[in-house]
C-alpha cells in the first residue's frame, strides 16, 4: 500500500468512525441519567436498533477471517453456527422475551432470584464474570487484533514490531469500546452498533460479488458458475463425522449452545430488555435471524473464492479473506472498510462490557451491599467496574500472543463451562414450579466438574481421551443436568409453587406479524441448507440436482400453508396467551381462562402496576 493509500484509508476510517461516535453521542446524551436510562437506553429501543446492535453484537472480525479461513480449508459445515441460530431465537421471542419484559427485569441473574433465590443469583454472575473476564473479552480484542494485523500490515505502516502491534491495536480497539460502554451505556452502544452494522453488511456483501467478477475474468455470472461445478463439494454444509460440525451436532448441543447465546447471555439479551414495548423487542429479535442467514454469502463464500483462484497454495487459512480484500476491494473503500472492521470487533467488547458492568452493579452492588442506592451512585459504580474491567482486559488480551499452540480450541471449548448450566437453570425457572434453589447450585457444580473430566480431564489425570465432539459433550451435560433439576423438584419439591408475577412497564401486545415471520425465518433455514447440499449447489453433476427444485418448492408451500393458518387462527390465541402471562390469579379469575373476544391486552401496563 502506497503512502498515499495509506494515509486515505487512515482519513476516511477516522471520518467515519468519527461520524458513528458524534451520531451515537447526539442521540444518547440526554437518556444516560437514571438506571433505566443508562443500563436499558431508557426502555425507548426499536426494533431496527435492537436488530442492529444484535448483529454487529455477534459478527466480529474473527468470524470474517476465520470463518472464510474454514470455507477454504473445507466447506461450509461451519455455517451451522450462523444459521440454526434462527431457531433459538425464535424461542426467545415468543416464549422467553415476553417473560423477562413482563417481568420488569433488567439481568438474568435478577429473574433468576425472582425464581430461585438470591444465591443461584450469585452462583451466576460469578460463572459469567470468569468467563466474561477470562476468556470471552480478552479473545474478542485478541482475535480482533490478529484480524486487523492479518488484513492491515500495522508493523510495516508504523515501523514497529509485530509484538508492539498487538498492543497498539488492542489498546486502540479497547479504549474506544470501552468509550463507548463505560460513558454513554445501552443506547449510544446500540446506536453505533447499528451504524457499524449497516457498514458491515454493505461492505460485507460486496466483497464476494467482486470476488465473483474477479474469478469470472470480469463477469460475475462465470465466477458463478465456476464455485458451482468446479469442486462443487465446498459448497457442501451438511457435515459428516470427519467434519468440525456434524450434522448430528445440529440437533443436539449445538442448539443449547445458541439458545444460551441468543436467550440467556447477558449481552446480548440486554438489547431486548430495552425495548420500548414487546413487539418492537420481537421485531427486532426476528429480524436479527433473517441477518444471520446472510452469513455464507459474506463470511463463507469468499474463502471457497479463494480456494479457486488460490488452491491450496496459502501459508495460512486464515489468510483467505484478507488475499481476497487485497485483490478486490478498490482503494476508496478501504478505510471505510477498515472502520467497519473495527468497528465490529468493539462492537463485540463494549458490548460484553456494558452488561458486564451492568450485572456488577444491580446484581452484586445493589443486591448485595446498598440496596437502596441512588441511581447517581449506581451509575457511578458501573463506570469504575467497567473502567476496571476494560483495564484487565487491556493487559489480559496481547498476552494471548505467548500462548501455546492450541489456545483458540481451547477458549471456543472453555465457554462450555458456563453455557451448558446457564440456559439449563433458564428452562427449568420457565417450565416448572416445583424445582428448589438448591437444585440450580449443585448442577453448576456438577457441570464445571464433569465438563473439565469429559473435555480434558480424564486425558490429564488418567491417560485416556473421550473420543466425542465437544458439541455432543454439551448435549449429554445438559440432559443430566435437567434430570437432576427434575429429580430435585420432585423428591425436595418448593414448599410453595412459584407463580410468576406480571410488573411489566412496556406495552405487551405481541408483535402482529411475530408468528409469521418465525415461519418463514425457519422456512429459509431450510432453504438454505438445500442450496448448500449435495443435492443444491454441492452436487456434483450439475449446478444443482433433479431434487433441488422439488424441495425449494416443497418448503415453500408448507410455509405458505402454515403463515397464512398463523394470521387466522394463531395470532389471537397467541395474544391471549401472552396477556394472561401478565395477569394476576384474580384477573384470571374474573376474565375467564382466555382474554375475551375483542379486548385487546393493552391493558396489561397499568394492571401490571398493582401486582
Amino acid at each position: 500500500m502506497s503512502a498515499g493509500n495509506l494515509w486515505f484509508t487512515l482519513l476516511t476510517c477516522a471520518l467515519f468512525m468519527g461520524a458513528v461516535a458524534w451520531i451515537s453521542y447526539k442521540k444518547s446524551k440526554n437518556d444516560v441519567g437514571d438506571s433505566d436510562g443508562y443500563f436499558l437506553a431508557g426502555r425507548g429501543l426499536n426494533g431496527t436498533f435492537i436488530a442492529g446492535s444484535l448483529l454487529l453484537t455477534n459478527l466480529s472480525a474473527e468470524q470474517l477471517v476465520g470463518l472464510n479461513g474454514q470455507a477454504y480449508r473445507t466447506n461450509l459445515t461451519n455455517m451451522a453456527w450462523e444459521v440454526t441460530a434462527a431457531i433459538p431465537i425464535i424461542i426467545m421471542a415468543l416464549y422467553l422475551l415476553p417473560k423477562y419484559l413482563g417481568g420488569n427485569f433488567t439481568t438474568l441473574p435478577e429473574f433468576l432470584s425472582k425464581r430461585f433465590d438470591e444465591g443461584v443469583r450469585l452462583y451466576t454472575v460469578i460463572l459469567f464474570m470468569l468467563g466474561y473476564v477470562f476468556v470471552t473479552s480478552p479473545s474478542m480484542l485478541y482475535s480482533g487484533a490478529i484480524a486487523v494485523l492479518k488484513l492491515f500490515d500495522v508493523p510495516s505502516i508504523f515501523g514497529i514490531s509485530y509484538e508492539q502491534s498487538i498492543w497498539v491495536v488492542v489498546w486502540g480497539i479497547g479504549i474506544i469500546g470501552a468509550a463507548y460502554a463505560i460513558f454513554g451505556g445501552l443506547k449510544a452502544v446500540a446506536i453505533s452498533d447499528t451504524l457499524n452494522g449497516i457498514g458491515l453488511l454493505v461492505i460485507g456483501t460486496l466483497v464476494p460479488i467482486l470476488g465473483f467478477v474477479a474469478l469470472g475474468g470480469g463477469n460475475f455470472l462465470d465466477g458463478v458458475k465456476e464455485i458451482t461445478t468446479n469442486h462443487s463439494e465446498k459448497l457442501n454444509a451438511i457435515g459428516g463425522p470427519q467434519d468440525s460440525v456434524p450434522f448430528g451436532t445440529i440437533f443436539t448441543g449445538m442448539i443449547i449452545a445458541n439458545l444460551f447465546y441468543w436467550a440467556s447471555n447477558q449481552y446480548v439479551i440486554q438489547r431486548t430488555l430495552g425495548a420500548q414495548n414487546l413487539a418492537e423487542g420481537q421485531k427486532g429479535v426476528i429480524i436479527s435471524g433473517f441477518y444471520k442467514l446472510l452469513i455464507p454469502l459474506f463470511m463463507m463464500v469468499p474463502g471457497v473464492i479463494v480456494f479457486h483462484q488460490y488452491g491450496d497454495s496459502l501459508k495460512s487459512v486464515d489468510l483467505a479473506y484478507p488475499t481476497l480484500i487485497a485483490e478486490v476491494l478498490p482503494t476508496w473503500l478501504s478505510g471505510i472498510f477498515l472502520a467497519v472492521l473495527l468497528g465490529a470487533v468493539f462492537s463485540s467488547f463494549n458490548s460484553l462490557l456494558n452488561s458486564a458492568a451492568t450485572m456488577f452493579a444491580l446484581d452484586v452492588y445493589k443486591a448485595r451491599f446498598n440496596p437502596k442506592v441512588s441511581d447517581k451512585k449506581l451509575i457511578m459504580v458501573s463506570q469504575w467496574f467497567g473502567t476496571f474491567l476494560a483495564l484487565v482486559t487491556l493487559f489480559i488480551a496481547p498476552l494471548l500472543m505467548y500462548a501455546p499452540n492450541g489456545l483458540w480450541d481451547l477458549i471456543r471449548k472453555f465457554t462450555g463451562f458456563f453455557n451448558v448450566p446457564i440456559i439449563a437453570i433458564v428452562l427449568i425457572g420457565v417450565l416448572t414450579k416445583y424445582v428448589p434453589a438448591i437444585a440450580c447450585k449443585v448442577i453448576i457444580i456438577f457441570h464445571v466438574i464433569a465438563y473439565y473430566m469429559l473435555i480434558w480431564g480424564t486425558e490429564q489425570l488418567f491417560g485416556f481421551k473421550w473420543d466425542i465432539n465437544f458439541i455432543y459433550i454439551y448435549a449429554i451435560l445438559f440432559a443430566a443436568e435437567i434430570a437432576i433439576m427434575l429429580t430435585f423438584g420432585w423428591m425436595k419439591p418448593r414448599s410453595t409453587p412459584y407463580q410468576f408475577k406480571s410488573r411489566a412497564v412496556v406495552d405487551m401486545v405481541p408483535w402482529k406479524y411475530a408468528l409469521s415471520t418465525s415461519i418463514l425465518l425457519i422456512a429459509l433455514v431450510a432453504m438454505t441448507y438445500i442450496v448448500f447440499s449435495p443435492i443444491g449447489l454441492a452436487y456434483e453433476q450439475a449446478i444443482v440436482s433433479p431434487y433441488f427444485w422439488p424441495a425449494i418448492f416443497g418448503v415453500a408451500a408448507i410455509a405458505a400453508f402454515f403463515m397464512v393458518w398463523s394470521v387466522k387462527f394463531w395470532n389471537r390465541r397467541y395474544s391471549h396467551y401472552v396477556a394472561k402471562q401478565q395477569m394476576n390469579e384474580k384477573e384470571i379469575k374474573r376474565r375467564g381462562n382466555l382474554v375475551p373476544h375483542g379486548v385487546r391486552p393493552s391493558f396489561i401496563k397499568n394492571s401490571s402496576k398493582q401486582v
